[in-house]
């Protein structure tokens, strides 16, 4: 029988809120936890079958995470990063593919960015000296490999074109210690994410563990439906789903909250006033019509994902309800926030911590303001491309 990852995830969550103080004050997941998500298959949800994974469909990734941010945002947001980290898993060699499963529960971490460079010494063929850094590695401080993009240069520095005459983008996969990792990650918001930076300083790895996206789209898995659904928002989506989840708790928690305080100056509870009825269920409609918008553009994506690869309108829908959903989740918050009053600023609360949260959240580049203008282009006739969504 199917495992019902849902019904796992829901299994952590009052684990997830009695730890959150101790997530934060660490700065990065605990590894107990960590572990044990691997264990459960969190990491490798939609990592193909043959690869080691469960190969769950996007949907299955979204409400996972989203259940857990309920919990803790930060712990969701480390989920989504490592199983979005390894979409580039069927364009490793065996060699490689042998080495990250060498543990099948492996936690995985990487930045999709192209901030650094690998170059192919002139005097070898089968290393690759790579240089960069890399910011926002969420869940760094708990994997066992570390991806970052590069792009390959030759000896002179000069880039190594692709067929399409392109610079050649890669993703270079490291051990912990061969890169240096920086204690940066000192934030408002999302401080249980181990977000560090991390550099590459003439690291020398071996060829093999260089993988292109050039690889990747000649592998024979690149005609799954999983890499016909649509790349951009399949590594975003969880974003939304988590500001959901967050969203979520924070009605429930405004809800318990307002049951038990009567606010200053007042003889009546938070709970009898009409102003807070009319804003939790401002506050719920609002939700339900994000999260069912959201989650239809992924079906929608995912069915046409069986057939051929996800159109230019199913990119602009699916990118476009994930942004919709985390503005409207921090709407959300922000109401709840505010509405239960000075409750909400303890660091024991939960919503205090969902608002710190969702604005860390809201900054990722993959649902910042350009991803509206660029679907807005689409709209107006103006992009008829648009490979950025």
């Amino acid at each position: 029988m199917a495992r019902d990852y849902s019904e796992i995830a829901a299994g952590y969550v009052e684990e997830l809120r009695a730890r959150g103080r101790e997530i934060d004050a660490a700065r990065h997941v605990p590894q107990d936890i960590a572990d044990r998500l691997a264990e459960e298959g969190f990491y490798r949800l939609c990592t193909p079958t043959e690869l080691g994974g469960v190969g769950a469909d996007p949907r299955v990734l979204a409400e996972v995470c989203e259940i857990l941010a309920t919990g803790n945002g930060s712990v969701a947001w480390c989920v989504f990063i490592g199983a979005t980290s390894q979409y580039m898993f069927p364009a490793a060699s065996p060699q490689l593919i042998d080495e990250l499963l060498e543990n099948p529960n492996v936690i995985t971490s990487g930045v999709f960015a192209y901030s650094g460079t690998a170059n192919q010494p002139a005097d070898a063929s089968d290393t690759w000296t790579v240089n960069g850094r890399w910011e926002w590695g969420s869940g760094c401080r708990n994997a066992a490999w570390i991806s970052g993009g590069v792009t390959l240069c030759d000896s002179d520095g000069s880039p190594i074109l692709d067929k399409h005459q392109r610079p050649t983008e890669a993703r270079a996969f490291f051990k912990p210690e061969e890169i240096e990792m920086h204690d940066d990650w000192h934030t408002s918001g999302l401080r249980g994410s181990g977000s560090n930076s991390y550099t590459a300083h003439n690291l020398e790895i071996p060829d093999y563990r260089v993988a292109t996206v050039e690889a990747l789209r000649a592998s024979p898995l690149a005609d799954s439906p999983i890499y016909r659904f649509p790349r951009f928002g399949y590594l975003a989506l969880p974003i939304g789903s988590i500001a959901l989840g967050m969203a979520r708790d924070a009605i429930e928690e405004a809800l318990g909250i307002a049951k038990s305080k009567t606010p200053t100056g007042s003889s009546r509870s938070l709970s009898s006033r009409p102003a807070f009825h009319r804003d939790v269920a401002l506050a719920e409609s609002s939700l339900r019509a994000a999260r069912s918008l959201f989650y239809k553009d992924i079906e929608t994506a995912w069915e046409e994902a069986q057939e051929t690869v996800g159109s230019l309108e199913t990119r602009r829908l699916l990118r476009t309800s994930t942004v919709h959903a985390v503005t409207t989740a921090i709407s959300i918050i922000d109401r709840m926030y505010t509405t239960v009053g000075g409750s909400s600023v303890y660091e024991e609360s939960a919503l205090q911590r969902h608002f710190r949260d969702v604005h860390v959240a809201s900054q990722h580049m993959m649902v910042a303001e350009p991803v509206m203008e660029l679907a807005g282009r689409v709209m107006s006739g103006i992009d008829d491309q648009a490979p950025g969504l």
